[in-house]
């Protein structure tokens, strides 16, 4: 996914299905200097983690 989209998706009131690994995700954040997205999985908030925003999928 690109920076962009991601920023999109983030700043959406609409709920969008992201995965990342095939796992639906929740961005939290995007750091737009080192191209990397906080996310957790839907079924664990409290599971943050960094990936490369080229990592997650739009559903």
């Amino acid at each position: 996914m690109d920076r962009k989209r991601a920023e999109e998706i983030l700043s959406s009131p609409d709920v969008i299905n992201v995965t990342y690994e095939g796992e639906q995700i929740y961005i939290e954040k995007i750091d737009d200097n080192k191209e990397i997205a906080y996310i957790h999985p839907l079924n664990q908030p409290t599971g943050s983690q960094e990936v490369p925003l080229v990592s997650l999928q739009e559903q």
